[in-house]
């Protein structure tokens, strides 16, 4: 019955305030003060008398409004492409434990790689008044947060660069890093290779189309159209454009992946084979040290990191030209791109 009485006073969004700590501890609204942000002035007495009316009541401290006074929220935003991509948790977490090492508040979203979302969250996050943003973009146009910058909202561009305006990026070095990978195929003995890619409208997506173009002209290769592939990461899209580069006559004898979700589906693809498929894949994948999968990695962590950083010097006053961070990526030989053509390719 007690519990039902207690449930029956509970109204929830209605929490208590310092002035509901001083009428219980039978003190002034200084003097909570005072206790709650660890101000002298206040005898032991008191302070007792305080932190158990605290305590009785649950009472927290407004940051929200404590901050706000001194012109930071101590909160910054985070805009990925997809929650679910396995690239961004460790992006997400670096940023994080950077926010936390600076006393601050990570928010993040999602825009689904769909540019007016982004636009919406982006724009969400500066009416909640972040201090700074982190985005990776779905959009080619940032026009938009030409008055948020000028307000003072430091913006760090990951992955992608900012489109229409000048902003820091901090970039994997996409076209380095395909130009390696099919660099590393060629190497082996292949001479008909394909490229299946994201969307053309992605960043990434095109630098590393531009590698594999790069890698293939230096060795004097030539590359024919229906061995490019760019287009939707789903599997059914991926798995299309991997049957007819195979199944073709004089098909490509290795693929190149250029993301992390088409090494997925090509592994997949790949398995059901009579004839073993040379693979190196852009990003890493789960599992792929058992699986013996090539791949160009790329440190998502230390994107996340260096972004957040970047951030952070920039919200403590740093006052140089927009900066773009490019980072190293590296090439784990594990089987699948060592592969050799078969022997009448």
């Amino acid at each position: 019955m007690a519990d039902n009485a207690r449930h029956s006073e509970l109204r929830y969004g209605n929490r208590p305030t310092m002035k509901d700590v001083a009428a219980r501890a039978g003190v002034g609204l200084k003097t909570v003060s005072r206790v709650v942000n660890g101000e002298a002035g206040v005898t032991p007495d008191t302070e007792r008398r305080v932190q158990e009316a605290i305590e009785a009541l649950g009472f927290r401290r407004n940051d929200s409004a404590r901050v706000l006074r001194k012109g930071r929220t101590a909160s910054i935003g985070l805009v990925l492409e997809d929650l679910a991509d396995p690239f961004y948790g460790p992006l997400s977490r670096a940023v994080e434990e950077v926010a936390r090492e600076h006393g601050a508040l990570l928010i993040n979203g999602s825009s689904a790689e769909d540019a007016e979302r982004e636009q919406e969250l982006v724009l969400a996050f500066c009416a909640r008044r972040v201090d700074g943003l982190i985005v990776i973009p779905a959009g080619s146009d940032h026009r938009y947060l030409e008055p948020e910058i000028k307000a003072g909202v430091a913006t760090v561009f990951v992955d992608r660069p900012a489109g229409g305006i000048e902003a820091d990026v901090v970039l994997s070095d996409s076209f380095g890093g395909a130009r390696a990978g099919v660099a590393h195929l060629i190497a082996h003995g292949h001479r008909r290779i394909g490229f299946i890619g994201d969307q053309p409208r992605i960043h990434t997506a095109t630098e590393r189309l531009r590698g594999y173009h790069a890698a293939m002209a230096e060795a004097g290769l030539p590359v024919e159209d229906a061995w490019v592939s760019l287009g939707s990461t789903s599997p059914e899209r991926v798995r299309d454009a991997a049957a007819s580069m195979l199944e073709r006559p004089s098909g490509v004898t290795a693929l190149f992946a250029g993301n992390n979700r088409v090494t997925v589906t090509a592994v997949r693809v790949l398995a059901g084979r009579a004839h073993p498929v040379a693979l190196v894949g852009f990003d890493d994948i789960e599992l792929a040290d058992l699986l013996g999968i090539t791949v160009i990695s790329q440190d998502a962590a230390t994107l996340g990191r260096t972004a957040a950083e970047l951030l952070f010097r920039r919200l403590d006053g740093a006052g140089e030209k927009p900066a773009r961070v490019v980072l190293p990526t590296a090439l784990i030989q594990r089987g699948s791109g060592e592969l050799p053509p078969p022997a009448d390719a």
